[in-house]
């Protein structure tokens, strides 16, 4: 393994954070309604935080409205309607 290592890629940028660190981060913020900026440490840093928030509520308002848009559809109402949500 010593041997291939020069011809690994170098990691750029600061290390991911723990995948579990930021979830607790942001059910801590939404549960005591704080700012984005007074997180405690344990948690990430504010910005990484706020950017997954981000990520995670735009894909999931995504996947709702699909969800919906199927259960008018199994409804019988007309695709022109559904197409316009």
């Amino acid at each position: 393994m010593a041997r291939l290592r020069p011809y690994f890629q170098k990691s750029r940028g600061k290390p991911q954070i723990d995948g579990l660190r930021v979830p607790s981060g942001i059910i801590f913020i939404s549960r005591n309604g704080l700012s984005w900026r007074v997180t405690q440490a344990e948690h990430g840093p504010p910005k990484t935080l706020y950017n997954r928030w981000k990520r995670l509520s735009r894909s999931f308002l995504h996947r709702f409205l699909a969800f919906q848009a199927q259960a008018l559809q199994r409804r019988g109402l007309p695709k022109e309607f559904v197409d316009k949500l």
